[in-house]
């Protein structure tokens, strides 16, 4: 099921560190997103066939929440909502200490950081009758916002194991930071089908050409009975993190394919990560 997170709150409150953390759980993040492009973007995340699209979080300004939330109202998505807030004080110290100009002083909506803050009060305020998540960061860390956010997304229901998964060319080398490495150098390459030589494995007829093949069902048969046993194997072991890297000759095609099945196949089960260390975007 696809994820929309929406992010938003009292400008210095936190929103960019909670987009960062956001990241980390493997959530596409969006920066400052315009309402007026929400349709467009809704569309793409309903119609997107890979999984570049299955979780996504947004920052946004709290001066744009009632139209993103009336736009959504009227959509398929039920996006999570949350709220960052702060005192007064300390969102006024953190902008003398950050020295950066609020938002709403620099739109000529506030004359004052001070009156910028009380603006952005009133409209938070509305929506604490709501069925939101608020959460107040004058005195949270950066460990203890993302336990509050794990809490929220529900990352605590998974198995303390997290694992990446990371696709790459061996004529480039492997990369530094593997624990296990698979080879699927041996399954039938689209670099030689002209039509897909310049795709990759995130497109559609990559991936249909790659996963189709009699060998790679029985290759992700007896890799997925493998990684099961592994997986039960470190997590009973308390280990936190493992990097798979899975490798063809030139982490276009085969690797980024298989790379990618296996994050959908284990993303329910585990807090998983995905990285294409070969694909420029």
């Amino acid at each position: 099921m696809k994820k929309l997170v929406l992010i938003s709150g009292i400008s210095g409150a936190g929103k960019s560190t909670a987009s960062n953390i956001l990241e980390d759980m493997g959530y596409t993040c969006i920066d400052q997103y315009p309402v007026e492009l929400l349709p467009d973007l809704l569309e793409l995340i309903k119609k997107d066939d890979t999984i570049k699209y299955d979780q996504v979080a947004l920052t946004i300004g709290l001066s744009d929440l009632d139209k993103f939330s009336n736009l959504l109202a009227n959509s398929d998505f039920n996006p999570k909502l949350i709220l960052l807030d702060a005192k007064k004080d300390t969102i006024i110290n953190r902008y003398k200490f950050t020295r950066r100009v609020h938002p709403l002083v620099v739109s000529n909506t506030a004359s004052t950081l001070e009156e910028a803050v009380e603006i952005e009060k009133g409209i938070l305020n509305k929506y604490k009758k709501r069925s939101v998540h608020i959460i107040d960061t004058a005195s949270l860390n950066t460990k203890q916002l993302k336990a509050m956010l794990d809490k929220i997304l529900e990352y605590n229901d998974f198995n303390n194991l997290a694992i990446t998964f990371e696709s790459f060319g061996f004529k480039n080398g492997v990369p530094d930071d593997a624990d296990v490495v698979l080879d699927v150098r041996m399954l039938e390459n689209p670099f030689y089908v002209p039509r897909l030589k310049n795709k990759t494995g995130n497109d559609k007829p990559v991936r249909d050409y790659v996963m189709n093949s009699k060998l790679t069902q029985r290759y992700i048969k007896k890799t997925t009975a493998y990684l099961d046993f592994m997986f039960k194997a470190y997590d009973n072991e308390e280990k936190r993190h493992l990097t798979i890297c899975v490798g063809c000759t030139g982490g276009q095609h085969r690797s980024v394919t298989i790379a990618n099945y296996l994050y959908a196949y284990y993303k329910e089960k585990y807090m998983c990560y995905l990285k294409h260390r070969e694909l420029k975007a």
